[in-house]
């Protein structure tokens, strides 16, 4: 915990980040770590395989199917998701550690995995679903990162209009960004860390020392 945080007595804050496949969360995500030395990111257990550049531990934790099985039984996720032919979670641990010692974190999951994390941590959880501007320029994302065969691009592009349909739910998600400009979508991502540290439900009541 930071002397900030301890002086304030600020509980660790969750920042539960998602977006449709190609929305650009990725990048916001780097961003926002680069320019925050107070945040950390949770690093999630895949099945899939690790695309060119990925690093075991450090974008995931890559894992066999039996080894996610075995974690998943013994309870360790605090939430985990099927995407299409791969599984996704997220330790819970290393969460309830970082909440206890003021430290904050961002999390980069699905709307499933959005709505668990809300139900287990409440108000310690902050939602911010990232948008991008049409689905043309989803579109246009996705056949330029060349890792997507036609089929996979036309269910990502049907997938991104369910999410984007299912994150007006209420009680998931308490702020948007439009993904248009990187810079301005990377300060949104910022402002939005920025205020949630100042509420004053999060912190000791103001006094003058």
């Amino acid at each position: 915990m930071s002397a900030k945080d301890r002086k304030s007595g600020r509980r660790g804050i969750l920042f539960v980040v998602s977006a449709p496949s190609g929305g650009g969360k990725t990048t916001l995500v780097k961003g926002a770590l680069a320019a925050d030395a107070e945040l950390s990111l949770s690093v999630s257990l895949t099945t899939r395989q690790p695309r060119a550049g990925e690093v075991d531990g450090q974008d995931y934790v890559f894992v066999t199917q039996e080894e996610f099985a075995r974690r998943r039984a013994a309870e360790e996720f605090a939430e985990w998701a099927q995407v299409f032919e791969h599984s996704y979670a997220t330790p819970r641990a290393p969460l309830d550690a970082a909440i206890a010692a003021g430290r904050d974190v961002l999390l980069d999951v699905d709307i499933q995995g959005a709505r668990s994390l809300k139900k287990i941590y409440g108000g310690d959880a902050v939602g911010i679903f990232v948008l991008p501007p049409s689905v043309g320029a989803l579109e246009k994302r996705l056949r330029a990162r060349g890792t997507d065969r036609e089929e996979q691009i036309r269910r990502r592009l049907d997938r991104a209009r369910t999410e984007v349909e299912a994150a007006r739910e209420p009680g998931i998600y308490d702020y948007r960004i439009v993904n248009e400009d990187r810079d301005r979508a990377i300060a949104e991502l910022r402002a939005i860390l920025v205020t949630e540290r100042l509420r004053l439900s999060r912190v000791a009541p103001p006094r003058l020392e």
